[in-house]
């Protein structure tokens, strides 16, 4: 009996258009679900020119598989991932690679890298981006871990990946759980851009009074130029989707709130952990758990009733300035998770590669945009660039565009519409690009009541100082 050259565990949608996207790509695969229906759904879905077999026990799936077995997991992250683990190790042989491309939590993944290794046995986390549709014809995927593994995998990787300018959006990510990581990260960045999309928005439709067919228009506009990626570019089918149960368009029937799987909330304390910025991401987390007050948010709107918006006396010119303030926060929120990326590759030893992140995160991934090609150019230049933001070219773009994210933000303020990701950008900017932090106040405070010391501008070492009660 032919061996299959690839297995795949879970067989919900992203399972198994992954699995017929390795098939589509030349290569024998086996399923396996405990799910009898998922496995039937499996084989009744695959072409005739597919090399794709459904098994029904886990004995069978091993057994189809040739040496060294290389069994590709698409499971939920958590238990579900360690409960699979413990069933299949027993029935693997030495050499065997088993690669989690759920999104695993990157400590789980170093614990279970030692486990397997402690059983002669490879496992590997793998990001995979681009949802259901970019799992069956090609996402971004970011695998790490094991580098022997890896070129064992490389070139199916890299045949069923998306594809720019013929190159794969597939590389090694690092040493370790780097690929969970990078995963993580650019989930976080995910939820940031989706926030600041979202105001943008809201202050075209509050302030612009924009409708429906107006919002498609402009980011279909937007989609069309620099801002062109796939976020944007969903957003402008959004506005143009008719709702099936009323006469309306199906968003302005959209319950205002937002669902979260995890991975917005574990990059934000992994900033917090290891020492980084990222308060774009950070309040995008907490938007979304501040929608969830409705009843709240609803009781307060009453309480404290807002004064009418003003309408911008050029309606043009503000969707402009809206238009470079999202671009811009969004360029800030790339920052931001790329420089938790180039400080968590030095506290993890993962030797992440930022050229490659940004490079295959430029097709088949949710945050892919034509933005990233710009960020290549900077890596390439200089690969130890601790944060986009201080690159030559990109500040030129950012020294464009300051200018509007200012006026927005001001706009949003005055007419107290929420913005809260367009205005934690600006001030993540204004702060990083300021040589003196009041920062000296907070350290004296510190030093008053706690004797916390600091440090001095004009002479090295570390001071206390008793310091002295006003008396009037």
């Amino acid at each position: 009996m032919d061996k299959y050259n690839y297995g795949m565990i879970g067989l919900g949608v992203m399972g198994r258009n992954l699995l017929y996207n390795i098939a589509d790509n030349g290569f024998s695969i086996a399923g396996f679900d405990l799910d009898t229906e998922k496995v039937k759904e499996l084989q009744d879905g695959a072409t005739s020119e597919m090399k794709v077999k459904g098994t029904a026990t886990l004995e069978d799936f091993v057994s189809a598989l040739e040496s060294p077995r290389k069994i590709i997991l698409m499971v939920p992250a958590g238990k579900p991932v360690d409960a699979v683990l413990d069933s299949i190790t027993p029935l693997l042989s030495k050499g065997d690679i088993v690669i989690d491309a759920g999104n695993s939590y990157f400590k789980d993944t170093n614990r279970r890298v030692a486990d397997l290794a402690s059983k002669n046995l490879h496992f590997m986390g793998m990001g995979v981006s681009g949802g259901e549709k970019g799992a069956r014809t090609g996402p971004s995927i970011m695998p790490g871990g094991d580098l022997e593994a890896f070129h064992l995998l490389q070139p199916m990787l890299e045949a069923i990946s998306a594809k720019v300018d013929n190159e794969a959006c597939t590389a090694y990510m690092g040493k370790g759980s780097a690929g969970n990581y990078v995963k993580m990260v650019h989930n976080g960045i995910e939820y940031a851009i989706m926030q600041l999309i979202s105001e943008a928005y809201d202050l075209l439709k509050k302030g612009a009074k924009l409708n429906n067919d107006q919002l498609y228009n402009v980011f279909k506009e937007w989609n069309n130029g620099e801002m062109n990626s796939f976020l944007i570019e969903i957003t402008r089918d959004i506005f143009q989707q008719k709702d099936s149960l009323t006469d309306g368009y199906l968003v302005d029937q959209i319950l205002d709130k937002a669902g979260a799987k995890g991975t917005g909330k574990w990059t934000s304390e992994q900033a917090m952990e290891i020492g980084v910025s990222i308060p774009t991401i950070d309040i995008a987390v907490t938007s979304r758990i501040l929608s969830a007050y409705k009843d709240e948010r609803v009781q307060a709107s009453q309480l404290y009733v807002k004064n009418e918006i003003s309408t911008p006396e050029n309606t043009e010119l503000f969707i402009k300035e809206v238009g470079d303030a999202l671009y811009l926060a969004t360029l800030i929120s790339y920052a931001q998770g790329l420089a938790l990326l180039v400080k968590a590759s030095e506290e993890y030893q993962f030797e992440i590669p930022l050229k490659d992140v940004v490079k295959i995160w430029r097709g088949g991934c949710i945050i892919r945009s034509v933005l990233l090609e710009k960020f290549y150019v900077a890596y390439t230049k200089d690969s130890n660039l601790s944060n986009i933001l201080l690159d030559q070219d990109i500040s030129v773009i950012v020294k464009d565009k300051i200018s509007s994210l200012r006026k927005t933000a001001a706009f949003a303020a005055s007419n107290g519409v929420s913005s809260l990701g367009i205005q934690t950008a600006l001030g993540y900017f204004d702060a990083y690009t300021t040589e003196s932090l009041p920062v000296n106040l907070i350290q004296a405070q510190r030093d008053y009541f706690g004797a916390h010391t600091y440090q001095r501008t004009d002479r090295e070492g570390i001071f206390h100082t008793l310091w002295q009660t006003a008396t009037h």
